[in-house]
């Protein structure tokens, strides 16, 4: 027999440029995630920078300010136990968007460029 685990999907109501509002957000719906008994949270597409950016995308605060985000749900010690998959936009380039998976205050980017369809890996320790 196979051992089963419970995955929880988020819908969240994000908005555009809310970094906190959307942060809340998030460490809410993982601390949902945990109390359910989930060991696995399934965030939406650009829930850091909210969907539908635009031409914000062209300002490099907004890599900025996600990645404080991400640095934020990564040092949050109540956060732990849970593996959590966010999709943000980690760096400036054309149509970047990266699946990241944390656990344990560690971070692996599994990176897409839509553009040129090239795909790599970075894993990353908090430092």
């Amino acid at each position: 027999m196979g051992r089963l685990m419970c995955v929880a999907t988020c819908s969240l109501n994000q908005w555009v440029l809310d970094w906190e509002g959307n942060l809340a957000r998030i460490v809410e719906s993982i601390r949902i995630a945990k109390s359910k008994g989930a060991k696995l949270r399934v965030g939406p597409e650009l829930e850091i920078t909210g969907y539908g950016c635009l031409d914000h995308f062209l300002e490099s605060d907004v890599y900025l300010h996600s990645m404080e985000m991400l640095k934020r749900i990564l040092e949050d010690p109540s956060l732990g136990d849970i593996v959590i998959d966010l999709y943000v936009s980690p760096m400036e380039g054309p149509a970047c968007l990266c699946t990241t998976y944390l656990l344990q205050h560690a971070m692996r980017l599994a990176a897409c460029n839509l553009l040129w369809l090239r795909s790599c890996e970075v894993q990353t320790p908090l430092v």
